[in-house]
């Protein structure tokens, strides 16, 4: 059973059943004394809650959880009634199918809670002919090492396993929930894109710049009034190409009347590595966004604006000194962070002319991001993954 409920969530569930699906091919069948296999033709089925990538992979899905993605605290209580009634339609699935295990994929606001769900059922159900026991998989870590450590408790209370994308975090784990198996599996990133290690311009061509604003409708309300602003002003100060990549043609159209009387900025659907590849600068949220500008090295100007109660929350309980993920592995502000009231149009487009400008310190960041970028792993992040959640299901798979 798998439940994502956001689209990267979506791409990275859907990523791993297919390497689930050949880990599970080539597994070899241990023959017993009589030279019959305990095991033949061991296909695993695949259900539960996620998006259209899931779907394509094969995954049968009770209902698309990505299209009910919300973030910050006003937008959750909000939608509080909605997602209880997922959360009890998912428990009764699961309850009725019984997986041999449940993979949450990131999400876990949700997917924490539901795997506490999961445990106290098991735990109330144990008994002669009652032994369904699914081992419980967290894929990718919650930021529990940036705000509310004592999280990690609960992970190790209700989760078998955790597959950690960033390299620092089993250590961080070691300290705080000795208990909780943690695999450092690698960013799934890695195998998606191919890099351009030159990014060839012809002689006058104008800088690049690459407009990422966000993957929700609640994110654009809040970003594009002052990204749009910025474009004005750094437009005005010199001749520059903008280019913006939105994840899916809805949020395109929402954009797309905003930008009518912008014709230097160019809305693009998808296509987000060939923009990389070629680009001079990003203007980013600071979401996951921010990993795949560093990966093809782009300096990046980062912001991120939330609702008044969310932030002043948030900025009580956050206790890392970045938001940008490529700034938390370096340990330093390779990107510019502007947030809430200091994510402004004017500061925004000053540090980007700034960067396009010093071509010396964008090649300097481009050489830090390269060494932040060699820490998560190689290639075959998801092999790993399914890898390590073969050898949990090993005790299940040697009693069939």
């Amino acid at each position: 059973m798998f439940i994502a409920g956001e689209a990267s969530g979506d791409l990275l569930a859907a990523e791993l059943v297919a390497a689930l699906r050949k880990t599970f091919a080539e597994a070899p069948s241990r023959p017993s004394a009589d030279a019959q296999p305990l095991h033949t033709g061991l296909v695993p089925r695949f259900f539960g809650a996620g998006g259209p990538r899931m779907a394509a992979a094969g995954v049968e899905l009770t209902f698309d959880m990505t299209q009910h993605s919300v973030i910050g605290l006003i937008e959750v209580l909000k939608s509080y009634g909605k997602f209880r009634r997922l959360f009890h339609q998912l428990l009764d699935l699961a309850r009725e199918r019984q997986p041999d295990v449940i993979v949450c994929v990131d999400f876990f606001g949700f997917n924490g809670r539901f795997a506490r769900a999961i445990q106290q059922i098991v735990r109330a159900r144990q008994g002669p002919f009652r032994n369904w026991n699914p081992r419980v998989i967290q894929y990718v870590s919650p930021q529990v090492w940036a705000s509310r450590a004592g999280r990690a408790r609960g992970l190790e209370r209700d989760c078998d396993l955790l597959l950690s994308i960033f390299p620092f975090e089993r250590d961080w784990y070691a300290l705080r929930a000795p208990t909780l198996r943690v695999e450092f599996v690698g960013h799934p990133m890695v195998d998606r894109f191919k890099v351009q290690n030159s990014k060839l311009k012809a002689h006058g061509e104008l800088p690049r710049v690459v407009l990422l604003p966000g993957s929700r409708a609640g994110e654009l309300r809040r970003h594009l009034p002052v990204m749009l602003e910025a474009v004005r002003h750094i437009g005005s100060a010199r001749s520059v190409s903008f280019k913006m990549i939105l994840p899916d043609e809805t949020l395109a159209e929402l954009v797309r009347p905003l930008v009518a009387s912008s014709p230097n900025l160019q809305i693009q659907t998808g296509g987000l590595a060939d923009a990389l590849a070629v680009a001079d600068l990003a203007i980013a949220s600071t979401g996951t966004v921010t990993m795949e500008c560093a990966y093809f090295g782009v300096p990046t100007v980062a912001l991120y604006k939330t609702s008044w109660s969310t932030y002043e929350i948030g900025k009580r309980l956050i206790q890392v000194g970045f938001l940008a993920m490529p700034n938390l592995l370096a340990g330093e502000e390779l990107f510019p962070e502007f947030i809430q009231h200091r994510a402004t149009p004017e500061k925004l487009a000053r540090a980007a002319l700034e960067l396009i400008a010093d071509e010396p310190r964008r090649a300097a960041i481009k050489a830090r991001l390269a060494k932040v970028v060699a820490s998560l792993g190689g290639p075959g992040a998801s092999v790993r993954a399914a890898r390590a959640i073969a050898k949990l299901l090993q005790p299940v798979i040697r009693r069939t």
